[in-house]
């Protein structure tokens, strides 16, 4: 008898020796929990040390999988690493390499990615690890197109992120691809975290911005904006709606949000557009309307840079 293949997306998360537990975490509540309307996971934690596996905050794990894991995984993901200074075992570079070989996203939260750089997987490609690592990153690994100022990078089917909580982001960014805007925003209210914050979001705001009778101005332009995607928006025309100049906007925008406005409304169409493609039999020249693409070849153009995919891939993907 012909053995039936499991349908559901496999993830496996490499775990080792004096891990932190919150950055163990993350990737298992994303995908090793059970959500409501949210398909489960086939996943696995998995380790090369056999045995129990001390934490950093002093209590040990059982982990019952060995890195065989990785060789059936969609997703196999790093968490960390416990020292950016001690080069990972042979076999779990290996190990990696294989599972990206054969096809397999391949993930380094925080400062795995160093252990992805020093398996070579990074090379000549974009990504990023938490901004205090950055200078010694950069020295180690010339060949590897680092962006320390972002939340999450992926770039050929490999995928970095900041540390912490920008983790948490990440692994909603990986769930959005495989199950959908829909399903991924509830997971991320079920956490009680913002729904979908953009890769290219700044990993940290310099200062905080006070509260003010400005900046409340400011606040409120958000939901305006959203209400009226398919209307045109420009930096003039939100500045004198705030009652400030395009220097002070510019500046206090981007200390609020982190980005920049135009990328800001970009990243809100593309949000917008996907639920669109998702919950609805709308035309994809309606959605591109709607959103405030203007037209079919502008979504086209802005999805697939962003997505990697095309708007009618995406509605196939997710409503099939």
């Amino acid at each position: 008898m012909k053995t039936q293949i499991s349908p559901r997306p496999s993830v496996a998360v490499v775990a080792f020796d004096l891990i932190s537990p919150f950055h163990l975490s993350v990737p298992c509540v994303v995908f090793g929990e059970t959500h409501p309307s949210c398909p489960p996971f086939d996943f696995k934690v998995c380790s090369l040390e056999a045995g129990m596996l001390r934490t950093s905050a002093g209590f040990d794990l059982s982990v019952l999988h060995g890195l065989s894991a990785l060789r059936c995984a969609d997703i196999v993901i790093v968490p960390s690493w416990r020292d950016p200074d001690e080069k990972p075992p042979v076999q779990l570079l290996d190990a990696l390499n294989a599972a990206h070989v054969r096809g397999a996203k391949v993930v380094g939260l925080c400062l795995g990615a160093y252990v992805l750089a020093e398996a070579g997987l990074l090379d000549r490609r974009s990504a990023t690890t938490h901004w205090a690592y950055a200078k010694d990153f950069k020295s180690r690994y010339p060949k590897v197109e680092l962006n320390a100022d972002v939340l999450y990078v992926e770039d050929r089917g490999i995928v970095t992120s900041a540390g912490t909580a920008a983790a948490i982001d990440c692994c909603l960014h990986l769930l959005r691809q495989q199950c959908g805007s829909d399903v991924a925003n509830r997971v991320a209210r079920r956490l009680v975290v913002p729904p979908f914050r953009q890769g290219g979001q700044a990993q940290f705001i310099e200062q905080p911005i006070p509260e003010t009778n400005a900046n409340s101005r400011l606040a409120g332009l958000f939901d305006l904006v959203l209400q009226n995607l398919h209307e045109s928006h420009s930096v003039e025309s939100m500045a004198s709606r705030a009652l400030m100049s395009r220097r002070t906007f510019t500046r206090q925008f981007k200390q609020l949000t982190g980005t920049s406005f135009l990328t800001w409304l970009q990243n809100a169409r593309l949000a917008f557009a996907q639920r669109l493609l998702e919950t609805t039999d709308v035309p994809i020249e309606v959605i591109a309307d709607k959103a405030g693409f203007g037209s079919v070849e502008s979504l086209r153009l802005h999805f697939k840079r962003h997505m990697s995919i095309s708007p009618s891939e995406w509605r196939r993907q997710f409503r099939s």
